[in-house]
């Protein structure tokens, strides 16, 4: 690729976000922004008391978070590639989850002004596993600050990001499923993942227009597909605003008919 290219990596706490962005730079000769979760210094009282704890320790992601994407992501661009283990919009996933009342009404205003600034990635890459496996790899990792979680938050956080990526239309998303999939021990895995990431970088940032999707009409309440070079995530949200005028399930398998006319 002739361009330097901005890949983050998102999910739920312990998916490994920082594992597989240490692992994959070299394949892309790129550069690392990681985020350093112990600078925080509300966030070990946040896991003992979250009520008590979650404005301040929300703010402090917030201005941290900022400072490092509207600072180190448009000037690391200019020289090379990046790989990130988080994005900016992740911080209102946070928000919305453990804030409430006047203090998301306070914190919706401060990330509303700051949003405007933030570059957007080219590529993200959504790991999902389940609530047992992250607890696993939470409990394997032993961070100090991580042993307060308890199960039910982490699954809250975990179907939070699903709802978030559901709808997510800023960047194109390559979701991966990492229930049985170790990149650390197994070369192979990681192969898999590498070459899923260059697949969607070629056909989410350089793809070229389809001539035969510019011919077809848009219907009234469908959102145009965007001018010039098409990225991925025009066509997942064009295809999911589809899919709720029709009535089409999410799992595509649903939507298969048999030859006796039997559901798949």
């Amino acid at each position: 690729m002739s361009e330097n290219v901005y890949v983050a990596i998102e999910g739920a706490i312990g998916v490994g976000k920082t594992t597989l962005a240490r692992l994959i730079r070299d394949e892309f000769d790129a550069e690392l922004l990681l985020e350093v979760f112990e600078e925080n210094p509300f966030l070990t009282d946040f896991y003992t008391d979250r009520e008590r704890y979650a404005f301040q320790t929300q703010i402090f992601f917030l201005l941290s978070r900022y400072r490092h994407q509207q600072q180190v992501v448009p000037a690391t661009l200019q020289r090379s590639s990046l790989i990130s283990d988080y994005t900016f919009a992740k911080d209102r996933l946070f928000a919305h989850l453990n804030l409430k009342d006047d203090e998301l009404e306070m914190y919706e205003r401060v990330h509303t002004i700051m949003a405007e600034k933030i570059p957007v990635p080219d590529l993200v890459v959504y790991l999902r596993a389940d609530t047992d496996a992250l607890m696993e790899r939470i409990a394997v990792r032993d961070r100090t600050y991580e042993r307060g979680i308890d199960r039910d938050y982490l699954d809250q956080v975990r179907r939070a990001y699903e709802r978030f990526f559901a709808e997510y239309t800023t960047a194109p998303v390559l979701p991966i499923d990492t229930n049985e999939l170790n990149y650390v021990r197994a070369p192979k895995a990681l192969s898999y993942v590498v070459s899923h990431i260059r697949s969607a970088l070629r056909e989410g940032t350089y793809q070229r227009p389809l001539p035969q999707l510019g011919a077809v009409p848009v219907k009234e309440g469908l959102p145009p597909l965007a001018e010039g070079r098409r990225r991925l995530g025009d066509f997942q949200r064009w295809h999911r605003t589809l899919d709720r005028e029709k009535g089409f399930s999410r799992r595509p398998l649903h939507q298969l008919r048999l030859p006796d006319g039997r559901g798949g």
